[in-house]
Parts: structure tokens; C-alpha cells; sequence
């Protein structure tokens, strides 16, 4: 199932933006002051470090990813999630615009 709507959320209104523009987002905070991320990549081949895990949720577009330590890509479609632990990193290449929701474990 794809999430396509957040309710009862607080929006940072300024975007963090990473890469020259290629990845956008902005945070969101839960009532219960859950922190996670909405954003965009653009096409691009990025790397990406962890503090805390992070669950990576497709939402439209599509992305290749690679974890650290592994040498196999795989795709990720919306729909679908992959996981990152913390303090690691990721590879992602993207060939389309790929819309996530970062779940921050």
C-alpha cells in the first residue's frame, strides 16, 4: 500500500536540500514526536550516510539501491521499502524522479 497522504503533522517549511538540489525534503513531526521526511530525488547516483536506521518508503518513481557493504543493486518501486542501519550508508541511483518517505528508526 502506498502512503499518499500524512495527517496531523507539523511541516519544517524550508526544505533541507543535498547534492546541488538532487535530493529535497522536509520534515514532519507526529504528535507523539515522531520525526520522519518527505522528499524527492532527481536523477542522479548519490551515497547516503546513516546516523539512526532509516526505513526508505517508495511513494512514486522508482530507485536502485545498494547498502553498504554489498555490491548488488536492487530496485525499489512504489510500494515498497528497504532498510538502512544507522550509522552505515547507501548508494541510489535514480533514473526518474523517486518520491520517498524516510522512516527514521
Amino acid at each position: 500500500m502506498i502512503t499518499d497522504k500524512i495527517n496531523n503533522i507539523s511541516v519544517t517549511t524550508q526544505a533541507s536540500v543535498y547534492f546541488d538540489g538532487k535530493c529535497v525534503s522536509h520534515g514532519i513531526t507526529f504528535a507523539d514526536g515522531t520525526k520522519k521526511s518527505v522528499g524527492v530525488v532527481l536523477p542522479a547516483t548519490l551515497t547516503f550516510n546513516t546516523g539512526a536506521p532509516e526505513i526508505m518508503e517508495c511513494v512514486a518513481g522508482s530507485c536502485e539501491y545498494k547498502l553498504k557493504g554489498s555490491e548488488a543493486w536492487v530496485k525499489s518501486v512504489p510500494g515498497e521499502k528497504f532498510s538502512v542501519p544507522g550509522n552505515s550508508s547507501f548508494d541510489i541511483r535514480v533514473t526518474e524522479p523517486y518520491h520517498y518517505i524516510c522512516h527514521f528508526g
